[in-house]
């Protein structure tokens, strides 16, 4: 039998510490299960779990990561639905995610119950989460946005979203909480009704930026490992014409000023970048992906937001766009032809870089 690579050997101790995880945090909970006892149930030292995981909370981060991306989804509904009905069924995949008053204190369905509390522990887990949620928001109201009926004006939808959104929340927790006291389908028809709320509040105010610096060299992001798509998935081609945005934690909701200053058909791209991806990593992950697979259950293909959320764990998307992955990073390139045609930094550099004139085939330049 040949001999496993270095690397070979530490995705497959990752792979065990992962199932040992799992089944640690299943039958004990968060707040009992001990690294010592992953350690035993994956037969490795306590050593090889921690070169694997800075700690237990992002042990916990990464076991709900996976399985998040791993849950099987119902196909996706017909072409028709309007934004209440998809709405509507975007709550019911949510709470039907939720554990019963039935189930055991600690099987599977109540695994992600410590989750808010871990989140609410620490200011290092909190900012990044709040960013986290309103990038969940706008591919959300993104999503209810390509809903609306023809000829209807077009109405910024990510306030809804947010409230549907605190509300399937809230739910979560009181299931935690309270089991049985959540009605779900109640909390599906508050969801239903959110849809054509006024709530008030239009676009985005993006503050007065330089525009973006033009450019002119090859872009090569790289394709091993393949660049995967939380929104739609699958992998995300970053080589096609549009906006890549490196964002980190911190300034998630910056993608949404590319989003709407770029050309129709543009392809906006957001890349997830952490200077901590040891824990928040997983958790970018799984908040998004969370959302994503609910989403893909209930709003129909040509609904999905037109923006692709890539996380970028190794930071090596970032190293490519010549950008040191951190919290706070903004840095947007405009991508055309294969080539880096504008790039902007910092705070407004989505929208700089999204609205920048991108050259013609002839080589003269139009305004994007």
């Amino acid at each position: 039998m040949a001999r496993l690579t270095r690397a070979q050997s530490q995705e497959r101790n990752r792979a065990r510490v992962l199932s040992a995880a799992r089944e640690e945090f299943t039958e004990l909970g968060f707040r009992e299960a001990k690294i010592d006892g992953i350690a035993e149930r994956a037969g490795l030292t306590r050593g090889a779990v921690y070169s694997n995981f800075p700690g237990k909370r992002a042990l916990y981060f990464a076991v709900l990561a996976d399985l998040a991306a791993r849950a099987p989804e119902a196909p996706g509904p017909e072409p028709g639905r309007d934004a209440r009905e998809a709405l509507g069924a975007f709550a019911r995949a949510w709470v039907g995610r939720l554990p019963l008053a039935t189930d055991g204190a600690h099987g599977p369905a109540w695994l992600a119950m410590d989750l808010m509390p871990e989140i609410l522990a620490d200011e290092r887990t909190r900012r990044p989460f709040a960013q986290l949620m309103k990038l969940d928001a706008i591919l959300l109201g993104l999503a209810l946005e390509r809903l609306r009926p023809p000829g209807a004006p077009p109405e910024r939808q990510v306030r809804v979203a947010e409230a549907a959104l605190t509300t399937l929340h809230g739910a979560t927790q009181m299931a935690a909480a309270a089991p049985g006291f959540v009605e779900p389908f109640d909390v599906v028809s508050v969801c239903e009704r959110l849809v054509g709320l006024e709530l008030g509040g239009g676009l985005p105010i993006v503050p007065p930026v330089p525009p973006a610096r033009p450019l002119d060299r090859p872009w090569s992001p790289p394709r091993e490992p393949e660049p995967a798509d939380l929104v739609r998935g699958g992998q995300a081609d970053l080589t096609a014409d549009g906006v890549v945005a490196v964002l980190g934690l911190h300034r998630l909701e910056a993608v949404e000023e590319a989003v709407r200053a770029a050309p129709p058909g543009a392809q906006v791209t957001a890349v997830m970048v952490t200077g901590d991806p040891g824990e928040l990593a997983a958790l970018a992950r799984l908040v998004v992906a969370g959302l994503c697979g609910c989403l893909r259950e209930s709003f129909p293909a040509a609904a999905w937001p037109r923006l692709r959320v890539v996380p970028d764990d190794s930071g090596a998307l970032a190293a490519a766009a010549g950008v040191a992955a951190g919290d706070d990073t903004e840095t947007a390139l405009r991508v055309a032809g294969g080539r880096v045609v504008a790039r902007a930094d910092g705070r407004g550099a989505c929208h700089a870089a999204a609205s920048a004139p991108a050259p013609d085939r002839s080589g003269a330049e139009r305004h994007g």
